[in-house]
């Protein structure tokens, strides 16, 4: 260990522990906006400035390591000078109409001019002018607030290994572009939005529908039903007060009712759908290799993540045949609202509007794609994200702490334990083999307490296999096989699974692959901050959720058993497939 002082209490940290993470360590702030937990150091924004004895300069706590016996000072005078004029000179560059934008109240930049009490523009404002990039139904780019961290360049290219977004020119001239400086919606975007959620300012925010969502609402000619996704009920609390993992599920419920939707259901009822649909799909393609043997596309992906999706469409386009055919719950609801419960409601499907709340900015993009119209409408009208559904509440004058638990309407609100758990990552996978090991043997998976724990944590890719033991005569020629699945989370992991793919060296059957770290629970539309720390305890919760489900294997669901002998008839028959599953398309590479 490594002992020093800061501020002349003595620390001991790990050799190669920065300043400013030994003092977080010890209890003392050193601010910071360029530094973020899940990215390498970087030394841009110079906020995080400390006095070390025997140094002329100020030092970059961030970027330095401490060293034995280092005296390290973070408040003195020349220390709060500097960060004041560091913060100024920020602000010289960024547009302050801080009461219009998205990000008052969370950003980090306005947090800090607050702190070191800079009430006004020292330096001449080199803000005017910049552009605003609206061309994605996702994310909105707004150079004029851009303080250039690099935060958005780095999670894009380390987390995502896409680099949609990237540094164009030098020194006074830098700014954050993209290839070409095109537009974000003509570019490699794969509408992740795991940007939105590190960029320190409103330079980055998703795009806002809350409006549209309290105009449908107020218009008495039209039903207005909404969707929650699983990873919302294990967030949304973090925006209204509560800590990170908290569930508020019920309360979530009420306060959708009191906003005025007409019916508040579930995206779980779905996801516990996509499993019957996805399920039957895997067993359909293994039948066709081992038993047929037919040339079938395998390994075979999961298609639940829209991030996911288009990043497969632009960098791996021949492999496109792997992914199932599977909508994601969200689009599965949709053509659903608008045929089957339209039909049950006695409504016409022109007067229904489907909002989705979702832990994702793609799904924003998902909901426009043309391809969307199974039920003859758009399927998915407006989709919210966590934070949206955050604020819309606090203007509804709801207390929430103190609301009452409610519960899913029916029809499309039953879920299962599996279907939770699509919001970590690895919960697909693990929904999957409840139900699929299940059909084909007659029997549960042979895990404790049905908890497949190998597909579960935070690893970047995770690698299971299941031997199939016993199975049942419609399946006798699965007998012995060792199922070999994988999970990966981020897109620069999904690389290293798509390339063994596209080499023709995967080992595996069955591939879940969701664009952001931890699956749906951090995703781009989520409370922020992010970090491990905070998606490993919404993680807990998910499970927790799951562990008291009344049902836990998603073909135990009743109303999906329901919607089979009434509506689609069975998995994969004509009606489910004209409504639910749905076509890719190959897009360009840069």
């Amino acid at each position: 260990m490594v002992k020093l002082t800061i501020n002349k209490i003595p620390v001991s940290v790990e050799p190669g522990t920065s300043i400013l993470e030994a003092a977080r360590k010890v209890g003392i702030t050193v601010p910071s906006l360029c530094y973020h937990k899940d990215l390498c150091i970087a030394g841009n924004c110079r906020v995080c400035l400390v006095e070390v004895k025997g140094e002329r300069t100020l030092t970059a706590s961030c970027a330095v390591p401490v060293y034995e016996g280092m005296e390290v000072f973070t408040n003195t005078l020349k220390v709060r000078n500097a960060r004041k004029n560091v913060i100024e000179l920020l602000l010289s560059e960024h547009r302050c109409d801080c009461l219009k934008c998205e990000k008052n109240g969370k950003c980090e930049l306005q947090d800090l001019a607050q702190e070191y009490r800079v009430e006004e523009k020292s330096f001449i404002d080199l803000s005017i002018g910049k552009r605003i990039d609206r061309s994605s139904p996702a994310i909105e780019k707004d150079d004029s607030k851009c303080i250039r961290c690099q935060r958005c360049v780095r999670t894009c290219a380390e987390l995502q290994d896409v680099s949609a977004l990237t540094v164009a020119r030098k020194g006074e001239h830098m700014f954050i572009s993209t290839f070409m400086h095109k537009p974000l919606a003509d570019v490699v975007c794969t509408n992740c939005g795991q940007c939105v959620n590190r960029c320190p300012t409103g330079a980055l925010v998703e795009r806002n529908y809350m409006e549209e969502v309290w105009e449908a609402i107020d218009d008495p000619k039209k039903h207005v039903v909404v969707q929650t996704a699983p990873a919302v009920r294990i967030a949304l609390g973090e925006d209204l007060g509560y800590d990170p993992g908290e569930r508020v599920t019920g309360k979530m419920v009420t306060a959708l009712k009191r906003m005025g939707f007409d019916k508040v259901f579930d995206t779980d009822f779905t996801a516990d759908l996509t499993i019957m649909e996805e399920g039957t799909e895997l067993l359909t393609r293994l039948k066709q290799a081992l038993v047929d043997k037919e040339k079938v596309a395998l390994p075979m992906f999961t298609s639940c993540s829209p991030g996911w999706i288009k990043y497969i469409e632009h960098e791996f386009s021949n492999n496109l045949d792997n992914l199932s055919t599977c909508k994601s719950p969200q689009q599965m609801f949709g053509p659903l609202a608008k045929t089957y419960y339209a039909e049950k409601a006695g409504i016409d499907p022109k007067d229904i509007v489907c909002v989705s709340v979702m832990p994702c900015t793609a799904k924003k993009y998902e909901a426009r794609r043309p391809e969307m119209k199974a039920s003859g409408f758009r399927d998915v009208d407006i989709v919210l994200t966590t934070r949206e559904l955050a604020k819309m509440i606090k203007q509804g004058g709801n207390d929430f702490r103190h609301m009452e638990e409610g519960e899913f309407d029916s029809l499309l609100g039953k879920s299962t334990g599996a279907a939770v758990i699509f919001g970590a990552t690895g919960g697909v996978m693990e929904a999957a083999l409840r139900t699929a090991y299940e059909i084909v043997t007659g029997h549960e998976v042979p895990f404790p307490n049905l908890n497949i724990m190998p597909v579960r944590g935070m690893e970047g890719v995770r690698e299971a296999s299941i031997k199939i033991e016993g199975c049942v005569d419609a399946w006798k020629f699965l007998e012995g096989v060792e199922l070999k699945v994988a999970v990966a989370h981020g897109l620069a992991n999904a690389r290293k699974v798509m390339k063994q793919v596209a080499e023709g060296t995967s080992p595996y059957h069955f591939v879940e692959v969701m664009a952001c770290p931890g699956g749906c629970l951090g995703g781009g539309g989520q409370p922020i901050p992010t970090d491990m720390e905070t998606r490993k305890k919404r993680a807990m919760a998910i499970y927790e959720e799951d562990e008291h489900m009344e049902f836990r294997k998603s073909h135990e669901n009743p109303e999906v058993k329901l919607i089979y002998d009434d509506f689609l008839e069975k998995p994969l028959g004509h009606k489910s497939h004209e409504l639910l599953h749905t076509h890719y398309t190959k897009r360009m590479t840069k």
